[in-house]
């Protein structure tokens, strides 16, 4: 019995009731989340008649070449879209992280003024600048490039990329700086031997946001690419459920396909994207 006349097995229990309601309700959250995603994998192993007579569940046999035939419509996608990622990644994690150093360790004229300009830019929705943006890289003659698919990725990603850099670098003891300009180090070789390092984390931050933000982005690749070797693989797969017709297995398979890069991506670097967002190195929180 404790002090208040409460049994210490009688509170035990009720905590153990209190975990399972809250596990249980994590599960339903959790099956809820992923039941598209479950209904894709089978959908995607299947005909167009089990289909028909097997909706939600499962059937035999598996149907295994449509993927194959999935793989064979999508990869001109895949590539493409890795190429606008891997690009577009450079020139924000490159940009923003010049402009994180310098208005984090540099004081200057107008460096508030200039920092507040930029935070200012999230809350301009991007569907404003889509107009504008159109006309410009029309009369620049860069439709249907992949400079068009990329130069806009970057504008916008080193937004978001330079006060994420700009924050975490603040965090970086100035004592390190410090230490490095007495030993005779410029600015230069303090940004690639001490900064640069210590900023994976962030650095890993932003090129997930950035993956994910060329994976995902459907609208301006369908206004600006008509070739269809350009498309990426969102707008890809809208072209291909039209090439398949009324063929679902293959259709789902190019889904869950063009969907795995994401899912290994967060699943294994989902460490590095945290660390970036808390301001630390992985395993330090």
């Amino acid at each position: 019995m404790t002090s208040i006349g409460i049994p210490v097995t009688g509170r035990r229990t009720r905590r153990r009731s209190r975990q399972w309601g809250v596990k249980g309700v994590l599960a339903v959250l959790v099956g809820l989340t992923m039941f598209p995603y479950l209904f894709m994998i089978i959908t995607s192993a299947k005909d167009n008649l089990q289909i028909a007579e097997h909706y939600w569940a499962p059937a035999l046999p598996i149907h295994w070449e449509n993927y194959a035939t999935a793989w064979q419509q999508i990869q001109p996608y895949m590539i493409s879209s890795v190429i606008v990622a891997a690009a577009a990644i450079v020139g924000i994690v490159l940009l923003s992280l010049i402009a994180g150093f310098v208005i984090a360790r540099y004081s200057f004229p107008g460096r508030r003024f200039f920092f507040v300009m930029i935070a200012a830019l999230l809350m301009v929705p991007n569907i404003c600048a889509l107009i504008p943006l159109f006309v410009m890289m029309r009369d620049l003659k860069l439709l249907n490039t992949y400079a068009v698919l990329i130069l806009p990725h970057i504008a916008g990603g080193c937004v978001l990329g330079t006060i994420l850099m700009k924050t975490f670098i603040e965090g970086i003891p100035q004592e390190l700086f410090d230490a490095a300009r007495v030993d005779g180090a410029g600015g230069i070789r303090i940004f690639w031997s001490i900064m640069a390092p210590l900023s994976l984390p962030v650095i890993g931050t932003v090129a997930l946001i950035t993956v994910n933000g060329v994976w995902n982005d459907f609208f301006w690749p369908l206004l600006t690419i008509t070739k269809d070797e350009l498309r990426t693989v969102s707008v890809g797969l809208l072209f291909f459920q039209g090439q398949s017709g009324t063929d679902y297995g293959p259709m789902f398979a190019g889904y869950l396909l063009a969907s795995l890069p994401l899912l290994l991506i967060f699943t294994f670097l989902s460490k590095y994207f945290l660390a970036g967002i808390q301001g630390g190195l992985p395993g330090s929180h």
